[in-house]
């Protein structure tokens, strides 16, 4: 391995790292929806790695076809920039629709009251949610259906900005092995890091009182979702 090959490679896993500790859009949705959705473990790092996967394979896809087609580095970079826009605007509109949708399951789940009188005739009252105890709510909604292929195909639209410049045309101009391994270091650091960070931020949720939050989840899973997508489109995140 040559030293400028070492530095790219270096420079691939710690790129691959900052850019997803950086940028809440590569951990937070996922977060957020797994607990409103009461998603497993298992499926949340299912969606999350498929979505990783499609995050990282577009970008690298489109690099080895403008190196292989000796495309400008300032075409791609304009192609990743549009598809970047894209992404941002699509989180927002997934955003906003899903705090609406979590205003009207707010409202739903208001807490309410049942009466009941024993053998003895004594009376009881208890409170509680009305999606806490109905059967129905063990049936998946369209929104638990489609959340998942929302978040994957917002991944697929949203570049790995730094892949193709800094690193996969440097890569090339050393060698074919280069470029595949400089790639798949970026990837591994990546999809590594955004799913490490998701199983830390639910298991940090875990410990946390959620009891008293739980008629607001799927609001305030729509509302991180939209500053999310504000952070990303607005303030460069």
């Amino acid at each position: 391995m040559t030293e400028e090959l070492l530095i790219l490679s270096l420079s691939a896993f710690s790129i691959g790292f900052i850019h997803t500790i950086l940028g809440p859009d590569h951990f937070l949705p996922f977060i957020v929806m797994s607990k409103a959705g009461k998603w497993s473990q298992a499926k949340t790092i299912t969606i999350t790695l498929l979505s990783g996967l499609g995050h990282v394979l577009s970008s690298v896809l489109l690099g080895f076809l403008g190196i292989g087609l000796g495309a400008a580095i300032t075409d791609l970079t304009e192609i990743e920039s549009f598809r970047g826009n894209l992404a941002g605007w699509f989180l927002l509109a997934f955003g906003f629709t899903y705090t609406v949708y979590g205003i009207k399951k707010t409202i739903q789940n208001k807490p309410h009251t049942h009466l009941h009188i024993h053998a003895d005739e004594s009376p009881h009252a208890h409170e509680h949610l009305h999606s806490a105890h109905h059967a129905h709510i063990h049936h998946k909604t369209e929104s638990n259906k489609l959340t998942p292929w929302i978040l994957f195909t917002i991944f697929i639209l949203g570049p790995c900005e730094p892949l193709i410049p800094i690193l996969m045309y440097p890569a090339a101009n050393e060698s074919l092995f280069g470029l595949i391994l400089v790639t798949l270091i970026f990837a591994a650091a990546t999809i590594g890091t955004m799913l490490t960070v998701v199983i830390l931020g639910i298991r940090g949720l875990d410990l946390l009182p959620m009891k008293k939050i739980e008629r607001y989840t799927h609001l305030l899973a729509g509302l991180l979702v939209l500053l999310s997508g504000i952070a990303i489109q607005f303030l460069g995140l």
